[in-house]
């Protein structure tokens, strides 16, 4: 029999992207698959190929001050200006989605904040350098110190372990060990035997100076000081035996690690942020303001990468990220982004004499800032175009692996992965407010602070992305932008060949209350300049349109109409062709945000008392008063007012149908409204999404529009996207929503999913069930006990122990029965914490205390103490702490006892009574 369960609507954000850098300190491990990043206070712990957070470590308040990570990746060490560091046991379960971090120690390193650390390459050993100098190296596992240096007069800025051979040569010997002064030298006493691998430290700081220190006699044996300003790097070759120091003072010097003397000074030219060997030790890389990773040959000191044009201010590289074992190098840059590089190139890095650039195999966005506004492109919908308050638009792929083994066989050089920075659209003078696609996905229209609009050409294909016009005539900043929504008729060229054919028209509303409509299709995309887009400066038509700014403008795909929503509260409806008002809609009370037309065959609403939507279809509406409404474009009446929301709607948007899922077919699928027609998504400052249905509303058997409320955001909502009708059924998510705290969430429908799921667990429960009355009835203790624990049932439970004790099975038996003795002693942690919390409910009752009191004999006796401070220890457990638990079980345990006291002490007085009354009738 089937068992009907009632659900509401359920969305989940199926995938995230997440501001996963906000400044400060990376790190990787060996295998560079697992990163560390700053986010704010907290740290990331990240999976390098997708992203994906596997732990968040919560911060102490105060930013932090450096960043390590074991090359094993079994321990993370986090320093903060709190003064304070802390170590985390890095543990990762067989589920390969998240890493458990357990602090195993807090400490005070230093009296003033640790600014660099590093660990050795076995990962027992840690160095850190303070702001006043000192250095000290500890026992990660131990947690003590093992070491202490002074010698630093200033901030540690470069610290780094490493083992070299000692060749001292005869000049020493001469010398007897005695201090030796030699221009930029400073040695002591050296070891005597040749080449003996020592277990060294380097350190770096703020005035030029490095000094090396052997672990062993625990004192410094060399002084190098050649760089003029703050040391940002060290970096050791054990093929080469050769120490990189890199400085702000644009060199590289590469140090003999025998002598201690300058083998070769590169001059970089640059300031140098970043730098360290690759591979055997003859190459090596520098970052620095420039914004370019560059090779270096260490043997000659020439450049192997070209002349390369220096980048922008925010594309200076703040850091680099290397691994040997994978050939893994990465850039991290000051606009918070992750430059990976093609490992093929790094390979072969050691037979090329000369190098054009280094090949970028993909970008990792660690920070989206404030997201303004996105839209669905390319012929597929494979990818986002973002608005991030910032000059240019990011495209981001959004494409997804089918499964696990999908994922772990990527190429690393596929730049498609989810989440990865595909291409930047430049050309804005300032910041981006609005964006439009149209119909193909292949053509973008942005309008921005500098008075312009402009449409971009993308050949997601191949990877080409180029501004193809640009519309200068707008006052002020460009609010709206809108492009044709309807696809050209079958078989024509431009639906055929949609990239060479741009589209009819763009419209633009502006902050100077006016709307233009630009002719586009006249631009042959052929004769354009490929370095050139094709100034716009003449609208076909010109219309003040408003008495404030305009917020919005959206294209009907079913009319030859277009409408605009403005701060002024009303919303104007325009005929395409001449640019006529048809309509205008009042009803809103403050400024409106967000308009959109539903989309092609939406079905028609009929409301009684408001009107009835026509074929000119519905319009959607979001405003400042805290209201979504729809309007019928043939009546221009407002027919639905949905209320919810706290704070200002800022976007609204019409999900299209999803297709039925394999497996359901349409009767099945008709049941349920939201799967069968479009529904309404509306964003908030409130930071909350609602979902919301029209048709819901319209019936007179249901008041309830709202369907769920999703809260998966930390600000105000400004984005909400959706791949079009033709799209949808393909698309793995309905729709995705971009918020000011820089997250992109991707939400799922699940409604029949969770349909499904909770059918099948209410007849599971109702079998379950049956099977429990069936045992209590055939007094099949064993498994009654463990249906009752598994369902929860009380009342059950307690009668089962009951009738055990009162007609027990085995008398050698604890409990009565040695089948229930053996269930007992081997419950899992779950059901013995279960068990628990009943015995404890239980012995609150005098009644049904000498049941829990029996029971809890048992497990005593079955269970070592051991099991009990492992099940305390445990997270998780709801119900109380096991300190409560068993603080309860004691006072009442004593109440009982007291109360047997008693008895006893009465009973003496009973039978002294019939004592005396025998002898009285005796």
């Amino acid at each position: 029999m089937a068992t009907k369960v009632g659900t509401r609507t359920t969305f989940e954000a199926a995938k995230v992207i997440e501001p996963i850098y906000t400044g400060g300190n990376v790190c990787v491990d060996a295998s560079g698959k697992i990163l560390a990043t700053c986010v704010d206070e907290d740290v990331l712990i990240v999976r390098n190929d997708d992203q994906h957070v596997l732990a968040t470590v919560e911060g102490d308040g105060e930013p932090s001050t450096s960043l390590a990570i074991s090359p094993s990746a079994s321990h993370l060490v986090i320093c903060s200006r709190s003064l304070s560091m802390k170590v985390y046991a890095l543990n990762q379960p067989e589920d390969d989605n998240k890493i458990e971090a357990s602090l195993i120690r807090t400490v005070k390193p230093h009296t003033t904040p640790v600014v660099s650390v590093a660990i050795d390459p076995t990962g027992s050993l840690l160095a850190t350098g303070a702001a006043d100098g000192s250095i000290k190296v500890w026992d990660i596992k131990g947690g003590y110190v093992t070491h202490t240096f002074h010698g630093h007069g200033g901030v540690i800025s470069a610290i780094c372990f490493f083992e070299s051979s000692n060749n001292v040569n005869s000049q020493m010997n001469k010398n007897g060990g005695k201090r030796k002064r030699d221009g930029d030298l400073e040695m002591a006493d050296a070891d005597h035997n040749a080449f003996a691998t020592t277990f060294r430290l380097a350190s770096g700081s703020e005035d030029g100076k490095i000094r090396i220190w052997d672990l062993h006699k625990r004192t410094s044996i060399a002084v190098l000081d050649s760089h003029v300003s703050v040391v940002r790097a060290l970096d050791f070759s054990p093929d080469q035996n050769t120490l990189l120091s890199s400085s702000r003072d644009k060199t590289i010097i590469i140090w003999d690690a025998r002598t201690w003397k300058a083998r070769k000074i590169i001059p970089v030219l640059e300031v140098i942020e970043a730098a360290g060997f690759l591979g055997a030790g003859t190459r090596c890389y520098s970052g620095g303001e420039h914004g370019q990773l560059r090779i270096w040959d260490t043997v000659s000191g020439k450049e192997v990468t070209s002349e390369q044009e220096a980048g922008s201010e925010s594309d200076a590289i703040v850091a680099v990220q290397y691994s040997k074992v994978t050939s893994f190098l990465m850039s991290i840059h000051l606009d918070q982004t992750f430059r990976i590089y093609s490992p093929r190139v790094l390979v072969t890095l050691e037979s090329l004499n000369q190098l054009d650039t280094i090949e970028v195999s993909r970008r990792i966005l660690g920070n989206l800032d404030e997201i303004i506004d996105m839209a669905y492109v390319g012929c597929d919908r494979s990818h986002l175009a973002l608005a991030t308050n910032t000059e240019s638009v990011k495209l981001v792929s959004i494409k997804t692996p089918a499964n696990k083994d999908e994922r772990q066989s990527k190429v690393r050089v596929d730049q498609d992965t989810f989440g990865a920075d595909v291409g930047l659209l430049q050309g804005h003078s300032d910041i981006v407010i609005c964006l439009d696609v149209d119909w193909s996905g292949h053509w973008l229209a942005t309008g921005a602070k500098d008075n312009s609009a402009r449409l971009w050409r993308l050949d997601l294909s191949s990877g080409k992305y180029s501004c193809f016009a640009t519309f200068a005539g707008h006052a002020e900043s460009i609010g709206a932008v809108a492009l044709p929504r309807s696809s050209p008729s079958p078989g024509s060229t431009a639906s055929s060949d949609p990239l060479d054919h741009p589209p009819a028209y763009l419209l633009t509303g502006s902050q100077d209350r006016t709307v233009k409509r630009w002719d586009v299709a006249s631009l042959n995309v052929s004769a354009q300049s490929a370095s050139e887009p094709y100034p716009v400066t003449k609208s076909l038509f010109t219309r003040v349109a408003h008495d404030k700014d305009i917020n919005a403008l959206d294209v009907s795909d079913s009319a030859p109409l277009f409408a605009s929503a403005s701060q002024d509260r009303t919303i104007k409806i325009w005929s395409l062709e001449d640019g006529s008002v048809t309509g205008i809609l009042r009803g809103h009370k403050r400024g409106v945000w967000s308009i959109r037309f539903a989309p092609k065959d939406t079905p028609p609403l009929s409301i009684s008392g408001e009107g009835t939507s026509s074929s000119r279809g519905l319009l959607l509406s979001g405003s400042g008063d805290r209201t979504v409404k729809i309007w019928s474009l043939s009546t221009y009446q407002c027919l639905l007012t949905f209320e919810g929301h706290t704070n200002s709607v800022l976007k609204v948007l019409w999900i299209p149908p999803q297709a039925p899922s394999s497996g359901q077919d349409e009767t099945e699928a008709s049941k349920h409204a939201q799967q069968t027609t479009s529904i309404i998504a509306s964003a908030s400052s409130d930071t909350l999404i609602k979902l919301w249905s029209p048709y819901t509303s319209s019936s007179p058997t249901s008041s309830d529009p709202l369907l769920t409320t999703l809260d998966a955001h930390t600000d105000r909502v400004w984005a909400l996207a959706t791949p079009s009708k033709a799209q949808s059924a393909s698309s793995t998510f309905s729709f995705v929503s971009g918020a000011s705290d820089g997250r992109l969430n991707f939400w799922k429908d699940t409604t029949s999913a969770t349909r499904a799921l909770a059918t099948q667990t209410a007849s599971l429960r109702i079998t379950q069930d049956q099977d429990l009355a069936n045992h209590i009835r055939a007094r099949n203790y064993r498994e009654a006990i463990v249906l009752s624990l598994t369902l929860n049932h009380p009342s059950r439970l307690l009668s089962l122990f009951t009738d055990l004790l009162a007609n027990p099975v085995d008398t050698n038996s604890l409990s009565g029965s040695e089948a229930v003795d053996g269930i007992l002693a081997n419950l899992g942690d779950e059901h013995l914490w279960l068990l628990l919390l009943r015995l404890r409910d239980w012995n609150t009752n005098a009644r049904t205390a000498p049941v829990a009191q029996k029971i809890l004999h048992v497990l005593l006796k079955k269970y070592k103490s051991d099991k009990w401070i492992q099940l305390g220890r445990r997270r998780g457990l709801r119900g109380g702490s096991m300190k409560d638990v068993l603080r309860a079980l004691e006072v009442y345990t004593e109440r009982h006892l007291r109360r047997t006291e008693d008895l006893v002490d009465e009973s003496f007085v009973v039978e002294y009574t019939l004592r005396g009354m025998d002898e009285v009738l005796g």
